[in-house]
């Protein structure tokens, strides 16, 4: 009864469903004398669990993280720059008159772009009119060369007479 027991609580210990209380089972059966056989491969698994639950770790462990002095200056050093670039542009900034006259050159360069697009608008319906006179010119040659072909048929028919 014993042995079967211990075989049930081997497969649940394989499926993860042990309690603490039978794994504590499981270890002192294992660590007895009087082991199954054909359980003898599980000895060894529990034994070292039971060695590796008794280790101490001897070394003293920081709580406290150290900070570095060279951190807090980086982190002050950067609040510095951020400051120096929200106040710098505002008193070393273009003033009204330079933002004024910027604004006149870019109406200027706006109208004179425009008077650009509107030369090229009108040279773009140039080049569709060209367009209109090389399909007719190409009709033209169409036809003629149908003329061609027609000649050359009327000779031979009267050739032939």
């Amino acid at each position: 009864m014993v042995l079967n027991n211990i075989e049930k609580l081997i497969e649940k210990y394989n499926n993860a469903e042990t309690s603490l209380a039978e794994e504590a089972q499981l270890r002192a059966y294992f660590q007895s004398d009087d082991v199954a056989p054909h359980l003898e491969h599980y000895k060894p698994m529990f034994i070292y669990f039971s060695q590796a639950q008794q280790e101490q770790y001897t070394k003293d462990v920081p709580l406290k993280p150290k900070r570095t002095k060279m951190y807090q200056w980086i982190s002050v050093a950067a609040v510095a720059v951020l400051m120096l670039g929200f106040i710098v542009p505002q008193f070393m900034g273009p003033s009204e008159a330079e933002k004024q006259e910027a604004l006149l050159v870019y109406n200027q360069t706006m109208e004179a772009l425009s008077l650009v697009s509107i030369g090229m608008n009108e040279g773009k319906e140039q080049m569709s009119n060209l367009a209109l006179v090389n399909e007719g010119i190409d009709q033209g040659a169409q036809q003629a060369s149908m003329l061609g072909e027609f000649n050359t048929i009327t000779n031979r028919i009267l050739k032939n007479k």
